[in-house]
């Protein structure tokens, strides 16, 4: 019998909500330890092995520390996969991003701040070669299992680059627009299925930009219906502030 993949669960700076749903998939939780050996996960287990088949990480890197450690989990595995919008795209932790980091360490630690050496949020890429991602905050369920079921059939996953407008055409929902909401939908990848919308919630843009966004275009949409041009702004940047940099506003 072929050796099962060995997979191993990173987590960096964020809130773990990732690694939470991975824990709560009841009832695929036994058919996926029944095709690999889950050999390192912090959240669950306390071994330390050599290398890994898989590893999938979660959080984005905001200090010396999470460079040094994402390097070395980068060499010790075969396939690494982005988790969550913060691993993806930077997320909201990206947000510290538009402000000096000096301000922000002052606020954040006071007087000790020289004690919490601190980098600029980044996403896992902007450090390491990335081979897959998993969006969201926190990630689906659904999309999860679709990355990890093409992996251990030696299958390429594949990620949308549609918006989310699109999944909400197809399953027929009412724009929330229309509703009086304000919804990120037009220029956020596909993906989740339209889950915000399809439950009455507009989109936050948690799963990271499409490719080539309009976003002049949203930043109007969003302005003709009640916010400000820096409302718009902030509504963009709350996860795609790391994407965003450089950008005018």
């Amino acid at each position: 019998m072929a050796q099962k993949p060995r997979v191993a669960i990173f987590d960096f700076t964020g809130c773990e909500g990732c690694e939470l749903n991975q824990l709560n998939f009841e009832d695929q939780l036994l058919d996926i330890l029944a095709h690999v050996d889950i050999v390192e996960w912090r959240e669950a287990m306390d071994d330390r092995p050599g290398e890994y088949d898989i590893a999938f990480v979660e959080g984005s890197l905001s200090t010396p520390d999470c460079i040094k450690r994402i390097h070395e989990i980068r060499r010790r595995a075969k396939v690494l996969v982005a988790v969550g919008a913060c691993a993806v795209q930077g997320g909201i932790n990206g947000m510290k991003n538009i402000r000096p980091i000096e301000q922000v360490r002052e606020e954040v630690y006071g007087e000790d701040k020289y004690l919490f050496p601190t980098l600029p949020a980044l996403p896992l890429r902007a450090v390491v070669k990335v081979d897959h991602e998993v969006r969201g905050c926190p990630m689906t369920q659904i999309e999860f299992l679709k990355v990890f079921t093409a992996l251990v059939m030696g299958k390429e996953p594949i990620e949308p680059t549609s918006s989310v407008c699109t999944e909400c055409k197809l399953k027929e929902n009412e724009c929330v627009f229309t509703k009086g909401m304000i919804c990120l939908g037009p220029v956020t990848r596909a993906g989740c299925d339209a889950h915000c919308p399809t439950f009455g919630q507009y989109c936050t843009g948690c799963r990271g930009l499409v490719p080539e966004p309009n976003l002049e275009g949203m930043k109007e949409i969003l302005v003709e219906h009640g916010l400000s041009v820096q409302e718009a702004w902030k509504r963009l940047q709350l996860y795609n502030a790391v994407e965003l940099e450089g950008v005018r506003s």
